[in-house]
């Protein structure tokens, strides 16, 4: 098929499975900001004991946990996660062929002279699999203590996400590794971003400078999200809880 086969064609699935992501971030930060919000209003760490849903007097970190266990957002969320998927291994699977067409490790191509400027545009690859390699490490701290138990009935289920938050970012080293990964995904967004608009058609000289900095701005913004969340979860395991 043209949309596996030609160049165009696999571009447009690395834009549309890197608008998922987009997506996944930005609504997986917001929920993760809510136990910064939390800690300003004196409810971080409140999650009631018993399986009903939006349990009264629950944080609103714990309540966006319980709204990502609801019928439509938990069809939603693992599209969503599909989609991420899909984009970082079928980026991986592009960037060994490009490779293997060019005879070795060479840098790509790319017609825009401010793209060819960038680092994070001559190292998607490397970023990806950084990046790649960092999700398999986040998924034992969070998803495998949630919602792998919830959903399959392996290993132990946690009902206070905010116990996870501090086990996990209460160690100094792992707050360092999870802040070198979230500058890794604002690399990767940072170029993604406008290029995932240049290959759907969107490369005008005046809409590029302005993707540019949206994209500069989204990217920013979706790390601050994560970066604000894991160094507040660092005071409160270690330092108020």
């Amino acid at each position: 098929m043209f949309i596996f086969n030609s160049s165009i064609g696999k571009k447009f699935i690395q834009s549309i499975s890197g608008a998922f992501l987009v997506i996944f971030l930005l609504l997986h930060g917001t929920i993760n900001f809510f136990s910064v919000i939390d800690s300003f209003t004196g409810k971080y760490g409140i999650a009631a004991n018993d399986d009903k849903l939006f349990s009264a007097g629950d944080g609103l970190f714990k309540l966006g946990c319980d709204f990502m266990s609801t019928g439509f957002i938990s069809i939603m969320v693992p599209i969503l996660a599909l989609g991420f998927l899909v984009h970082i291994i079928y980026g991986c699977w592009l960037s060994y062929q490009n490779i293997k067409a060019r005879g070795g490790m060479k840098r790509y191509e790319v017609p825009s002279k401010a793209a060819a400027d960038s680092w994070s545009a001559k190292n998607m690859f490397v970023l990806g699999i950084i990046i790649l390699g960092f999700i398999c490490f986040h998924l034992t701290h969070f998803w495998a203590k949630m919602q792998l138990p919830e959903m399959f009935g392996i290993g132990n289920y946690e009902n206070n996400p905010y116990l996870l938050l501090n086990a996990t970012f209460g160690h100094w080293w792992v707050l360092v590794l999870y802040i070198i990964w979230f500058g890794a995904i604002w690399l990767h967004l940072v170029h993604g971003f406008w290029s995932m608009f240049q290959t759907v058609g969107w490369s005008g000289q005046t809409w590029f400078k302005r993707l540019k900095v949206i994209g500069v701005i989204v990217a920013t913004l979706i790390v601050l999200l994560f970066v604000a969340t894991a160094v507040n979860a660092f005071i409160q395991a270690n330092f108020i809880a």
